[in-house]
């Protein structure tokens, strides 16, 4: 997990390929932040390279989590491979998708004001 300036909500960075390989850590990591109090939660993709059915699995229970708790999961710097199988699978519709872990941190800030 990176720390991205004044931060309304934390980041959460995956690299490389998250698949099945990575999707344990990816989760734990993520509980562990719901767990510390967190209700929204920023899921930097800017350095991955491909995501499989796991992946989007952990991302819609992340989600999901979120939302209990009257927060949301985000994600940001997809690159276009990634982007597409979003598109593809039409979740590009159920999360708010922002540039960088910056520009969603400011989008919070002014939804908080």
């Amino acid at each position: 997990m990176k720390q991205v300036g004044q931060q309304v909500a934390p980041v959460l960075a995956v690299h490389g390929r998250f698949d099945a390989h990575q999707v344990p850590q990816v989760q734990q990591d993520m509980d562990a932040l719901l767990e510390s109090g967190a209700t929204t939660i920023i899921v930097d993709l800017s350095d991955v390279t491909f995501v499989d059915s796991s992946a989007l699995a952990v991302i819609v229970r992340g989600m999901k989590r979120c939302r209990e708790r009257s927060g949301e999961l985000i994600l940001c710097g997809m690159r276009q491979p990634v982007r597409i199988i979003f598109e593809l699978t039409r979740m590009d519709r159920s999360f708010r998708i922002f540039d960088n872990p910056a520009a969603a941190q400011q989008a919070l800030a002014t939804d908080a004001r």
